[in-house]
């Protein structure tokens, strides 16, 4: 890849795992382009943090209900910072309604946001990284629902399962061209999404995860930064569970057990 000061676009950076991702990437040294749907402010907040750490900052914001225009905003953020080699993945949306019940103006737009989005800024980096030389890195992130079901959240769980299978046969084709893709499909993370941001995951207590609590942010973006990195280079293909466990005991166990019955026999 690239040996001089690298570029990376991080998706739905204004808060959560999109923030904590481009804060660590500006700290493993590089310049980051950010996006944000409808938190200015928080995608400023994020800047500010990368910025903090002696790196340059873009910002941009990107509705992925808006396709196929949305997906622009990676161009525009690789032309202000001169280049992209990395671009994370990681806007997403999600819903809580019965598969009988949910319309189809839920169903196009969770598809749209978590799959068909991811796949169309996805290749316009992919050209650019084609065009630059020197290969690069897409991380696309998922979630436990990549691998299993979860009642109540059928769009999300078909399109982030459908973003898993995108990412191996981007991992198939890319290869040639030096660029790696994985994913990263986080369990239960104290997040906005769910809720739970700022809290002290250390205490909080789920008794279905067998690390017994929720997962922060930051663990996530340690995996991120490890596959957009330079010592993952034989890695691609990959779907990096960082669930605390979850994925062993089911997500509907993960969430919905309230005791400790299970750790004995």
């Amino acid at each position: 890849m690239n040996q001089g000061t690298r570029v990376a676009v991080v998706t739905g950076a204004d808060s959560g795992i999109g923030r904590a991702t481009a804060v660590r990437l500006a700290r493993d040294g590089m310049d980051v382009g950010i996006t944000w749907h409808t938190d200015q402010e928080g995608g400023q907040r994020t800047a500010e943090e990368v910025r903090s750490h002696g790196r340059r900052a873009a910002v941009a914001r990107m509705d992925l209900t808006d396709l196929p225009g949305a997906a622009g905003a990676v161009d525009d953020l690789a032309e202000e910072l001169g280049r992209i080699d990395v671009l994370v993945n990681n806007a997403g949306t999600g819903t809580a309604t019965p598969f009988l019940d949910i319309d189809y103006e839920t169903v196009r737009e969770v598809v749209d946001v978590d799959l068909i989005g991811p796949f169309l800024c996805g290749r316009l980096a992919a050209r650019r990284m084609i065009a630059q030389g020197g290969g690069g890195r897409i991380v696309n992130v998922t979630s436990v629902h990549e691998h299993q079901p979860r009642v109540g959240a059928a769009p999300y769980c078909a399109a982030k399962g459908g973003l898993g299978l995108l990412t191996q046969v981007m991992a198939l084709e890319l290869a040639e061209h030096g660029i790696t893709v994985n994913a990263v499909a986080p369990g239960e993370i104290a997040t906005p999404m769910t809720g739970q941001e700022d809290r002290d995951v250390h205490r909080e207590r789920r008794p279905g995860i067998p690390i017994g609590r929720p997962g922060d942010a930051r663990e996530v973006a340690a995996v991120i930064a490890f596959l957009a990195g330079e010592e993952s280079s034989y890695v691609t293909g990959a779907s990096w569970a960082v669930d605390g466990g979850m994925l062993r005991m089911g997500p509907m166990a993960g969430s919905h057990l309230e005791g400790d019955a299970w750790r004995r026999p």
